[in-house]
């Protein structure tokens, strides 16, 4: 017998539009044998739907929806979705057989941790969804289940054969690996196989990486589809020796790759699920915007992509000769628009009220502001999303610029470190050369100020990226940091930066999340705020 595990992309509040893909995929995998199909988590409304829940007519909808797919399905379907009874809300999973609702399950443990705020909408179920299946015994659970030890995957071990598994779990760097572990032990406990089906593509900030898979009874991964990529997953059984054989097994991507692959699926489905005809981009000849380029290129094909080099007096000639090269091997389209007229035209403006001020911060981001007008502009002549190339590394320390480089419809890198752009970059051209390499061996300057580097401002970005780990993915403090070897001012100083940059954080554009604790949906942090964990008085009382 097969079972198919319909790995596959919904848009949040398509209902119509979802129930239409899960008709196609029902009926491909009853064309290849399968038996049933099980679909992800709240697929029918797509995941999160967030305040869509709080809406009666959005729940009708997808009431409405499973109905009719019940009727429609040509075979044995799984599917997750909003379920509303007795005036109470769940995050449910229901079997359609023969063409209706024959029974359905509600999520027991519900997360409110990270991006997660299901206790918001949705209230814990309590009771099984236990079926057969020429002869096979199976149990549902949702997401969360499998990970809530609490909840034991079966009353007794070895009850059934298999636990089937609906998630909407996104991507984060080495989550497979960890869900792999916790499928295996989680099916050793039980006696019995986990059958694992997942989301695919990027939802605003969330990228789900699919990679569904099965384990054995003893744990062992006899199955896995490819990350990041639509898939039916077909299972082989044995009913009559309840034995279970497995299916294709896709290879794992490394570490950098996966991070690359969930850039692009982000900044694709983000375009595509918006209506974007294209983006566009500010090409500086500097490390990240070079990174972005490529990424976009790579996502979108290089016919959807426009840059442009904007240079000011303080941009080097390098700059300028490595952003079209960077340009011209990826085949994308560009213009180059001087920035110095503008910026004289604003410094004779201001002249008046700055008189008697010497220059300073201020006139570096003008030039900045002045970029960030000129790429709108060109984004709402042309309907292409401006993307924003900022990383992690200066927006957690506000080494950014409101209205300038922080304009932006999409913030593809903000969740990726210094060091990690880096790494993308190199990693980019092992697939073939499309950034210089001058690019990733010069200082990184931000061309504001004459012969004005990053480390004028800032740690070395190994030093700066490992005390922003500890402080915002760790949740570690002052002490514990300075702990770790870094110098005491160093962190007392980032610490600093991170929290004031908060205002700035705030009005940031969204982008893909790739960190277990990303900026965004993960940190909700005040910004009015009096504590200062970079000060080493700040739990001492003041009198």
């Amino acid at each position: 017998m097969r079972i198919a595990l319909a790995q596959c992309n919904p848009r949040v509040g398509d209902v119509a539009g979802n129930a239409a893909l899960l008709l196609q995929l029902a009926r491909e995998a009853k064309a290849q044998g399968a038996a049933l199909m099980v679909a992800p988590e709240l697929v029918l409304s797509g995941y999160p739907p967030e305040d869509l829940l709080l809406r009666n007519d959005f729940l009708d909808c997808c009431a409405q929806a499973l109905e009719t797919l019940a009727g429609d399905c040509p075979l044995p379907l799984l599917v997750g979705h909003p379920l509303r009874r007795d005036g109470r809300l769940y995050n449910a999973a229901s079997l359609l057989r023969g063409g209706r609702i024959e029974g359905s399950y509600a999520k027991h443990c519900l997360p409110n941790y990270q991006v997660f705020d299901e206790k918001r909408y949705f209230h814990p179920g309590g009771d099984e969804l236990i079926f057969t299946l020429e002869g096979l015994r199976l149990v549902l659970r949702i997401c969360e289940d499998l990970w809530c030890d609490e909840l034991p995957l079966l009353s007794e071990p070895g009850t059934a054969d298999a636990v089937i598994v609906l998630n909407a779990s996104p991507f984060h760097r080495a989550k497979q690996a960890e869900r792999q572990r916790v499928a295996a032990r989680r099916a050793r406990e039980a006696g019995a196989a986990v059958l694992y089906a997942n989301l695919v593509g990027g939802q605003d900030e969330l990228v789900f990486d699919g990679a569904s898979f099965a384990v054995d009874a003893r744990g062992q991964v006899i199955a896995r589809a490819p990350a990041f990529a639509s898939e039916l997953l077909m299972l082989e059984v044995d009913v009559a020796r309840k034995q279970w054989w497995g299916g294709p097994m896709a290879p794992e991507l490394s570490p950098v790759a996966e991070v690359y692959t969930a850039l692009q699926t982000g900044l694709r489905d983000y375009v595509q699920k918006n209506g974007f005809s294209g983006v566009v981009l500010g090409l500086s000849g500097g490390i990240d915007s070079a990174l972005t380029l490529a990424l976009a290129a790579d996502a979108l094909g290089a016919e959807r992509v426009h840059a442009l080099i904007l240079p000011s007096r303080y941009t080097a000639a390098m700059s300028i000769e490595d952003a079209e090269a960077e340009a011209r091997k990826l085949g994308v389209g560009y213009d180059i628009i001087p920035i110095d007229g503008l910026f004289d035209a604003y410094l004779e403006t201001l002249a008046p009220v700055f008189a008697g001020r010497a220059a300073d911060v201020t006139e570096e981001n003008l030039q900045a502001r002045i970029r960030g007008a000129l790429l709108m502009a060109y984004s709402n002549k042309f309907g292409q999303l401006l993307l924003s190339t900022g990383n992690k590394s200066e927006m957690a320390v506000g080494y950014a610029t409101l209205y300038g480089d922080m304009a932006g419809g999409f913030a593809l890198i903000k969740d990726c470190p210094k060091t990690l752009v880096y790494e993308l970059a190199r990693y980019r051209n092992g697939q073939g050369e499309v950034i210089p390499p001058r690019v990733l061996e010069r200082a990184p300057s931000a061309e504001l100020a004459p012969d004005q580097t990053d480390q004028d401002s800032l740690p070395p970005y190994d030093v700066l990226d490992a005390i922003i780990h500890a402080y915002i993915e760790r949740g570690e403090g002052r002490t514990e940091i300075i702990a770790r070897g870094f110098p005491a001012a160093t962190v007392e100083r980032t610490l600093r930066l991170i929290d004031r940059a908060e205002y700035k954080r705030r009005q940031a554009a969204p982008g893909v999340r790739i960190s277990p604790l990303a900026f965004g949906k993960d940190r909700r942090y005040p910004i009015s705020n009096g504590f200062h964990p970079w000060d080493p008085d700040c739990l001492q009382e003041k009198r």
